[in-house]
């Protein structure tokens, strides 16, 4: 029998699997996900996004303000998830088991690329929150405008930073307490430069608010919206592989990719902060200065209605009301031609709020973009304004006994006139002098004028307007007092002299 000697054995290095890597993710991700951080961050992010959608901008949005207001809400979960993550890498470390790793196939390098992984479930669970918030304003029929992508990815990618950020920390800094102190200094800062936001540093945050409570056409906002995506995109991918390659990795392809991130976040960086085009800056001075020459205008009932384009089919909305006002009107009034035409002061964009000067046009009505609420009994309020006045400039100067004209035409024909006398003035109150908000500059009534309109819009409507009609040139006329219109008009109440006798 002949013995032959055994082939010598070769010594084979394992070959990592991508599969291990993924379901130490799909492991990792649900713990996330359950983890008392995470729950309670979502259950917050819903809670907030239920409390936005009550009766959001008055029942009218702008989807071009809609997809903005997706973005505070995620930074709840974003924090949540780092602060999760960022235990979750650390939690071998706690637990004394770091050492047994040194046994196994998987490197520290793909265990921290697992860990990056689980923050993807996270983050697609955050696009589906954005998706209902946006998706819940952009299904009503009074919707107008158009969202931006750009901004709508805000949320799901700053989830992103933030779960990349928890990875990174945790192998840099091997505490348990980094992550909530960091956490803390976020928010410092993030309330520091929220208040004194200014220039192009403020598109370094994840979410960039605007000062102003205008709604601009979707052309003239002027964000750049899908540079800031890239830019957090780009820091986000940056800082996850980042980690991977400081949890030990050498692969060339993890260093390739970090560094096509770092490009894509210095290009989308330096994209985001130029200043706005030349092209915008004319169109805002256009829909500021010259808004005729970019409207859209129709006839309903004898008046004309000119709106921006994404506004016409709001016309119907404000006819119903002007048509209303001029309804209880007597004289030349009841019949009189109106120009309703949309204004707005784009002249600095979102980042300001400016007055819209009223317009001296004889029966031009001014309204703006916003609708519903309290904007109703403010555009309600113009329209009496001219009716009795002549135009919007003699209106603001009123103060004598037209103001109650002006205010009973203005609210009669509501179904609750009191509580819209409460919102359509400043101080939200029905007694004493206050502040009439208008779409342009604001009218003014005194405490004797408040008494004499609560009282008769206390009394029924077909009490008064046939009383408002008869005497309709004595009340509109300059020279009538607050007490004679009182007198006119069938209220006996001791009122005081007006500021202008």
């Amino acid at each position: 029998m002949t013995m032959t000697a055994a082939p010598t054995a070769e010594r084979t290095q394992p070959r990592e699997s991508w599969s291990a890597v993924f379901a130490l993710a799909a492991f990792e991700a649900r713990r996330l996900l359950t983890s008392v951080p995470v729950i309670v961050g979502f259950l917050v992010y819903i809670a907030w996004i239920v409390w936005r959608g009550q009766d959001y901008a008055d029942g009218y949005p702008a989807l071009q303000d809609a997809d903005r207001a997706t973005q505070s809400g995620p930074l709840f979960v974003g924090l949540a998830v780092l602060l999760a993550v960022n235990q979750a890498v650390l939690r071998s470390r706690r637990r004394g088991t770091e050492g047994h790793f040194g046994v196994l196939v998987m490197g520290t390098g793909r265990r921290t690329a697992a860990h990056v992984l689980s923050i993807v479930p996270a983050v697609l669970l955050t696009t589906v929150c954005v998706a209902v918030q946006f998706g819940t304003a952009a299904l009503k029929s009074t919707a107008l405008g158009h969202g931006s992508p750009g901004e709508l990815l805000v949320g799901p990618l700053t989830v992103l930073l933030f779960g990349a950020v928890g990875v990174l920390l945790a192998r840099l800094v091997a505490s348990v307490f980094a992550a909530p102190l960091l956490i803390v200094v976020f928010l410092f800062l993030f309330v520091a430069g929220a208040a004194a936001s200014a220039g192009w540093t403020r598109w370094l945050s994840p979410s960039v608010t605007e000062g102003s409570a205008n709604i601009l056409p979707s052309d003239l906002i002027g964000r750049p919206a899908a540079w800031h995506a890239l830019y957090l995109a780009g820091l986000g991918l940056s800082l996850a592989l980042l980690a991977i390659l400081m949890g030990g990795s050498r692969a060339w392809t993890v260093r390739t990719l970090f560094a096509g991130a770092v490009a894509l976040t210095v290009l989308g960086g330096v994209a985001q902060g130029q200043e706005v085009s030349a092209g915008t800056t004319a169109a805002r001075e256009r829909a500021t200065f010259h808004p005729e020459q970019v409207q859209t205008c129709v006839e309903r009932n004898g008046s004309r209605y000119c709106a921006f384009p994404e506004w016409r089919g709001r016309t119907a909305d404000w006819a119903s009301v002007a048509d209303q006002v001029r309804s209880l009107a007597g004289g030349t009034a009841h019949d009189q031609r109106l120009l309703v035409r949309q204004r707005i002061d784009a002249t600095y964009g979102l980042s300001a709020d400016a007055a819209i000067p009223p317009s001296k046009a004889a029966g031009q009505v001014t309204v703006g973009t916003a609708w519903g609420g309290n904007r109703v009994p403010e555009f309600s309020a113009a329209v009496a304004g001219v009716l009795v006045a002549g135009d919007e400039n003699a209106a603001g100067e009123l103060c004598d006994g037209r103001m109650v004209t002006v205010m009973w035409l203005a609210l009669a024909w509501e179904s609750d006139p009191i509580t819209q006398l409460r919102h359509v003035r400043l101080d939200d109150s029905v007694t004493g002098s206050a502040i009439v908000l208008s779409p342009t500059n604001p009218l003014s009534m005194t405490e004797g004028q408040t008494t004499v309109v609560r009282e008769l819009l206390e009394r029924p409507r077909s009490e008064i307007e046939p009383k408002v009609k008869s005497h309709w040139t004595e009340l509109t006329s300059p020279k009538v007092t607050t007490a004679r219109a009182a007198q006119l008009l069938g209220v006996n109440t001791k009122v005081p002299a007006d500021s202008c006798e």
